[in-house]
């Protein structure tokens, strides 16, 4: 209490209150916007003019209006008449030379401080920049600058004032975007980037506050644009880009040689292995099996594991490998047992017991093809059926050692089987067949070829207990007519393969056009006893006919001449070696058939090439197939692929 009441205690409690109003004095900043702004000259200057009214006493509200924003400011009253107008004339300044013009003295200082500081915390209008432009990934993005609005608590960017800290600390380098103030002539005004090496300077003459800008990391050096004065912000510019030099900050250059460094050993470990395993599957399942077996197996062990994938081995195709027996057979069914399809076609090491052990170890193998196998027999076949109860396709053309037995056991275990290929089976008869169809009702595709034992009761037992049959073919079986005429009952059927069947007659195929209304294709070469009457009758009752096979048959130009009358919907017409075929059917066909795509006339003898000619420039569309054009087309595939008549020795 006595430092209280001595003269000592007065004196320091004064000078604490002097130095508190001169530390608050200190620290306040003029303006919370542009440096430009951040100077005040305490001198004896003019006074601010007192006699001056203030429009906000007329509607005595307690509230004036902003004439920056427009915006009504509480505090300011009708006794603020020298603030408002502090306020109109800050509002005012239009340049930088106006702001040296805008000189305080203490009184209106005092005046600032006490009333009119939120009226003067918002950025004249004339130096409101437009929104800055920065560049991100090669993208310009439109960023807008915030202004501060008076009696807003909205956060906004504030600028540094060489007043409020003597030194900025330098901005790290990061990934977002940047932007740099230049000046009117288009470069960094006072020191900025260029030749500051990204140290603080600052200007005397003007008070400002200039800090060093990270440029952005380009390849390409970036043209600096120059500025209009209505983006200008205080005489500094808004850049969207900066020039990537030599002058650039160090944090910024070891940036970006940190960056060239980790994208180069980034570069340096990428490898296909990086991709997903799904991807690389994909890639591998273009392979033969023989590429992915002999070459991409032996690459590394996850490729090996790969190749290994069960996605590849559901379906396997060993055809043509000589390399193939018994034991690698066996390796393939102990490793996997989700085989659903395999072709063994033409793998001479293969034998019975191999398949046997094959099928034993894949229950769920549906698709099963052994074309000219000839040392396999009865023993893989009734396997395969025994074991492998959801087969839908068997194909095993040319086993000479196929009987009946191995047909009785398809019969016997495989309902589901739907497509069958026995073509050059000698040994196959008719009790075979009759199992089969009797035991297969699901049958949609039966081939037969030169099967010598199998007659008509075939082909009528096919006929009875397999209705669902699509496609049928019996080429040079001894059939006849007797037994072919079943095949009418067959609604389904859409292909029919009746080459070289010697018993044949014109009748028995009429009728059979005309009840298979859905029969799309109709093979009848090698057959001499078709005349044009027969091929009049297919072209006017076969509705749904595209394809029509006639090699060798006894027809001249009135068939050809009748199918491009009375035919609306043949495609294919092939006429080869039929000897009666002359100028005037080609020619005729070609002119009235709408749906001709394809008209064969190899070895016509009485058709001239030069006719031939003349068709091929008329009608485009229509493929006319003679020797020599075979021939031209033949080496127009053989140029386009990069044949040349030179490189035919040497190879």
């Amino acid at each position: 209490m006595g430092h209280l009441l001595s003269k000592n205690g007065y004196r320091l409690k004064k000078r604490t209150r002097k130095l508190h109003h001169k530390k608050k004095k200190r620290r306040n900043c003029f303006l919370q916007g542009p440096c430009m702004l951040c100077f005040i000259v305490h001198s004896n200057s003019g006074s601010f003019d007192d006699d001056n009214h203030s429009e906000a006493g007329a509607n005595g509200s307690g509230y004036c209006h902003n004439g920056i924003t427009g915006i009504s400011v509480p505090g300011v009253g009708i006794g603020a008449v020298a603030a408002t107008k502090l306020a109109e004339r800050y509002a005012s300044i239009a340049s930088p030379e106006d702001c040296s013009k805008f000189l305080l003295s203490s009184r209106e200082l005092s005046i600032w401080e006490g009333q009119t500081r939120g009226l003067l915390s918002a950025v004249p209008a004339k130096f409101i920049p437009p929104p800055a432009l920065f560049r991100t990934a090669g993208v310009s993005v439109t960023v807008p600058i915030p202004v501060p609005v008076p009696g807003c608590t909205g956060d906004y960017t504030e600028m540094v004032c060489k007043r409020k800290c003597s030194e900025v600390q330098r901005c790290t380098p990061c990934k977002q975007p940047r932007c740099a103030f230049a000046a009117p002539d288009g470069g960094l005004e006072n020191g900025g980037v260029a030749g500051g090496g990204g140290e603080t300077s600052s200007s005397p003459e003007t008070g400002n506050c200039h800090l060093s800008l990270c440029p952005l990391p380009s390849s390409s050096s970036a043209s600096s644009s120059s500025s209009s004065p209505s983006d200008r912000c205080c005489g500094l510019g808004l850049h969207a880009d900066l020039p990537h030099s030599s002058d650039s900050s160090p944090c910024c250059l070891n940036h970006n040689e940190e960056n060239q460094s980790r994208s180069s050993d980034a570069a340096d470990h990428l490898s296909i292995n990086h991709l997903p395993s799904s991807i690389l599957l994909k890639v591998l399942s273009h392979l033969t099996v023989k590429e992915r077996c002999l070459a991409a197996s032996l690459v590394c062990k996850y490729w090996r594991d790969l190749c290994l994938d069960f996605q590849f081995w559901k379906q396997i195709d060993l055809s043509g490998l000589q390399q193939v027996n018994d034991e690698l057979l066996v390796k393939i069914a102990s490793r996997r047992q989700n085989v659903t399809e395999i072709n063994i076609s033409d793998c001479r090491g293969v034998h019975d017991q191999g398949v046997s052990s094959l099928v034993a170890n894949c229950p769920g193998l549906q698709k099963y093809t052994a074309y000219r196998c000839k040392q396999l027999g009865d023993t893989s076949v009734s396997a395969l059926a025994t074991h492998c109860h959801l087969l839908v396709k068997v194909h095993v053309g040319n086993q000479d050692k196929l009987t009946d037995d191995a047909l009785k056991k398809l019969g016997e275990y495989c309902g589901e089987l739907k497509d069958i290929h026995l073509g050059q089976c000698y040994n196959i008869t008719d009790e075979g067949m009759v199992a089969l169809a009797k035991g297969c009702p699901k049958l949609q595709r039966l081939y037969l070829q030169e099967n010598k034992q199998v007659t008509d009761r075939s082909v009528q037992a096919v006929a009875e207990h397999c209705p669902e049959l699509q496609f049928v073919g019996f080429m040079g079986c001894p059939v006849t007519s007797q037994g072919v005429i079943h095949l009418t009952a067959l609604r389904n059927l859409s292909v029919l393969d009746l080459r070289h069947i010697s018993e044949l007659n014109n009748e028995t195929v009429m009728e059979v056009v005309r009840q298979c209304r859905n029969l799309s294709s109709l093979n009848l070469c090698l057959n001499w006893s078709i005349n044009d009457r027969c091929v009049e009758i297919i072209a006017k009752e076969g509705r749904s006919l595209k394809e029509l096979y006639l090699v060798s048959c006894k027809i001249t130009d009135h068939a050809l001449i009748a199918i491009g009358q009375y035919s609306s919907t043949i495609e294919t017409v092939d006429a080869g070696w039929c000897k009666d075929i002359t100028d005037q059917g080609a020619t005729q066909i070609a002119q009235s058939s709408k749906s001709l795509r394809y008209l064969g006339l190899m070895r016509c003898d009485k058709v001239s090439e030069e006719t031939v000619e003349r068709l091929v420039v008329q009608y485009p569309h229509i493929v006319f197939s003679t020797v020599m054009q075979d021939c031209k087309r033949t080496l127009e595939r053989a140029y386009q692929m990069g044949w040349s008549p030179n490189t035919s020795n040497a190879s």
